[in-house]
């Protein structure tokens, strides 16, 4: 069996503001997509409210299927564009299910009912029936294209609605489609914050999304409608702020095929990508899509017989390479906002989730596709350099849309360089990273932009006032910077920005006995306990309270070890891992992945062994249902893929990858000889000489037969190649 067909992209499709269970909320979409490729091709549920992906398994209606997607976000989402409707006979304009748009609303519309028993959804391939059109409609992608196989019932009236102006989590802002014969449309919309989008407009995301669309057989007509209504005159081209289309078709017993392509450029652009496929083959198209698939899970292999543990891993795999995608061109041009470049010397990439993906998606990254993360990187400078600004928070299309907190951008850059990630302009990153852990006014001669307005205040004193999240990230900033520092022979400003870490405890309120958020005068505020979450980011004080992951042996001191360890064990034991929410460990949240790895740094790896298995046991699971919380582009599923193969990150820019017990006998990274040294090796093999399931313990480890005492491999390490072999028990070793 190839390892694409483990996937199952329905797993944790359920947004929680529609799922009513505490247990919802993966976000994720079933689309079709190939990796890191521009177009995710989805059916679309809803357009309204907090549920980013557009889709719901909880919802029994379809409105259309749109050709770009984020999964596993919140905050409203965005994208959504170019949504595509087939449908038979007269029907009403209007969607039925969008609750965004500044028209008329209407409450049946041209959405379809569908159910789960006729809808299939693998890597790269995506169908479901249309019940109240009888019509079976089948998605499939390359990079830049997305082709649609709709096939009609008998003698239908065949028709298909184009919805120009939707946009998930608002609406676009204006658009310009011409028909270009009667096979072939293009255009452009313009999206903006006034539109909505993510954040509902408070990200302000700003794009241009461009499309060429050609039919596998001439439309007997096309009709532009606004606002529900058509035009009165035939037009061969519209711009409108509710632009719509409505193309006619003979029903001839064949399928219809549709192939669009997009571009965040211009329609010059998109026209390029258009011909990186021919035809509508479409069976070849999702060949190569599942082709793809198989080629990039070359990089981890893992055996085992357990088949909801390797739909999981392969899921999971799956979900952590869907972004940061591309966003260049054919040709290499790639849109900033809307100011267009070009770089042939990497591919830029976009959909920077960077508050949740430091932890473990980037840490997974570097061991498995390092090109990734210095794609990224490249990415990320050359946004901070255009607007001579911090490295962006959270991406997208180029624009900093300032979601979450601390310095997430600087974190990744910094981890980069550390491991020997380097082909991008160093001297350039670091200068921007300084400047933003100094919240320099100016930077290169300009006036610079920092990350946060919370900087200026941390810069100052070491602590954001009122907000102990805040806090805590920039401190973490600060170590990474200073990582960074120092593998540039920066020994003065390693020393400074150290220093500054260092000072964690003075967030300490030893009359609480844990972190706590402090006033402007330096006083500590008032707490009622330790599940107080007032001035905390997706987390309480218990779980913010472990935040200091570059210095966990000096955070025991400042606990008291024995106090630590005995509430870490309260932590878990108290949690509810399958969860939406817990005041105690949760995992559906960022703040708290990894702690899992503390006991190991306290000298007692069994807990932390006992504990990795219960999350990937509990926390993940098969269905809709199947993850605890939002997926977060990859974070979530990247904790999974690394824990599997037997690792954790706990800290950015630290190259400890600290061992728990793997779930497969075997599993085999295939390294990069660009950015890995392949000392030994050009694989890093995993292999236990139990089955991890009835040994869930470790006994000893070798490295290369070299006995391993430490309860870490380093970056290098594994990065040399070779085989890390592990000898299990059932009983833990005390």
């Amino acid at each position: 069996m190839k390892k694409y067909m483990y996937v199952d992209p329905t797993i944790g499709t359920v947004g929680e503001d529609y799922s009513k269970s505490p247990h919802g909320g993966g976000k994720t979409h079933p689309g079709a997509c190939i990796p890191g490729g521009m177009v995710q091709l989805s059916p679309d549920t809803v357009t309204g409210g907090d549920n980013g992906t557009g889709y719901n398994y909880c919802h029994d209606t379809i409105e259309g299927f749109s050709f770009n997607h984020m999964s596993g976000i919140g905050w409203y989402g965005d994208l959504g564009n170019l949504q595509i409707m087939p449908v038979t006979g007269k029907t009403e304009l209007r969607s039925g299910s969008n609750e965004e748009v500044p028209f008329t609303k209407g409450t049946d519309g041209w959405k379809s009912p569908f159910s789960h028993e006729k809808e299939t959804a693998s890597a790269g391939y995506y169908s479901v029936f249309l019940e109240k059109y009888k019509i079976l409609t089948e998605c499939t992608v390359a990079p830049h294209t997305g082709i649609m196989r709709i096939s009609y019932p008998e003698n239908a009236d065949a028709r298909v609605i184009f919805n120009f102006s939707r946009r998930i989590g608002g609406h676009a802002d204006f658009e310009e489609i011409t028909i270009v014969n009667d096979s072939r449309i293009e255009g452009k919309i313009i999206c903006t914050p006034k539109g909505g989008g993510f954040g509902r407009g408070n990200g302000h995301i700003n794009y241009n999304f461009c499309f060429v669309c050609e039919f596998s057989r001439p439309a007997k007509k096309m009709q532009f409608f606004s606002n529900e209504e058509f035009q009165q005159e035939e037009l061969s081209s519209f711009k409108n702020e509710d632009a719509g289309l409505l193309a006619f078709f003979e029903e001839n017993g064949e399928p219809l095929y549709i192939k669009c392509s997009v571009s965040y450029t211009d329609i010059d652009g998109a026209r390029k990508n258009f011909c990186e496929t021919e035809g509508f083959d479409f069976d070849k198209i999702k060949e190569q899509a599942q082709n793809s698939w198989e080629e990039v899970f070359d990089c981890v292999s893992v055996e085992g017989e357990n088949e909801t543990d390797l739909t999981l891993f392969y899921t999971c795999l799956y979900h952590t390479l869907l972004d940061p995608r591309i966003t260049a061109d054919v040709d290499g041009r790639y849109a900033i906002e809307t100011d267009v470049f070009q770089d042939d010397s990497y591919t830029h990439r976009t959909v920077f989730s960077g508050w949740d993906v430091y932890r473990s998606e980037f840490p997974l990254l570097t061991l498995i596709r390092p090109d990734i993360v210095n794609d990224t990187v490249n990415s990320l400078l050359k946004i901070a350099l255009k607007n001579n600004a911090s490295f962006p928070q959270w991406e997208l299309l180029g624009i900093n849309a300032g979601c979450m907190v601390g310095d997430p951008g600087l974190i990744v850059v910094a981890d980069a360089f550390v491991k020997g990630i380097r082909n991008f302009d160093t001297q350039k990153a670091y200068e921007i990273a300084k400047a933003s852990a100094l919240s320099k006014k100016e930077l290169f001669g300009k006036p610079f932009k920092g990350v946060h307005p919370d900087c200026n205040q941390y810069v100052k004193d070491v602590y954001v006032p009122k907000k102990i999240s805040d806090t805590l990230e920039f401190l973490l900033a600060n170590y990474t910077l200073s990582r960074f520092a120092e593998a540039l022979g920066k020994t003065e400003d390693a020393k400074l920005f150290k220093a500054r870490a260092d000072r964690y405890p003075e967030n300490y309120n030893p009359l609480l006995g844990f972190m706590a958020p402090r006033k402007e005068n330096g006083k500590f505020m008032w707490i009622w306990g330790r599940y107080d979450d007032n001035c905390c980011v997706e987390s309480n004080i218990f779980q913010q309270s472990w935040f200091v992951p570059y210095d966990v042996t000096g955070l025991s001191r400042l606990f008291g070890k024995k106090r630590m360890i005995r509430l870490l064990e309260i932590f878990f034991k108290k949690a509810k891992l399958s969860a939406l929410w817990s005041n105690d460990y949760n995992h559906s949240n960022e703040p708290c992945h990894n702690i899992t790895h503390y006991f190991s740094m306290l000298g007692l790896p069994h807990r932390t062994q006992y504990w990795t298995r219960r999350v990937q046991k509990e926390s993940y699971n098969l269905g809709a249902y199947g993850f605890c919380g939002n997926e977060d582009v990859g974070q979530l599923s990247a904790w999974y893929v690394l824990s599997a193969l037997g690792f954790a990150q706990v800290c950015a820019a630290d190259p400890r990858y600290y061992i728990n017990t793997p779930l497969f006998r075997n599993a085999t990274v295939r390294l990069n000889k660009t950015y890995h040294s392949c000392k030994v090796s050009d694989t890093f093999t995993v292999v236990c000489d139990k089955d991890p399931l009835k040994y869930p313990y470790i006994k000893s480890a070798t490295l290369n037969g070299r006995e391993i005492k430490e309860a870490y491999l380093t970056y290098d390490e594994i990065t040399a190649g070779g085989t890390f072999s592990l000898t299990l028990t059932d009983t833990p070793e005390i």
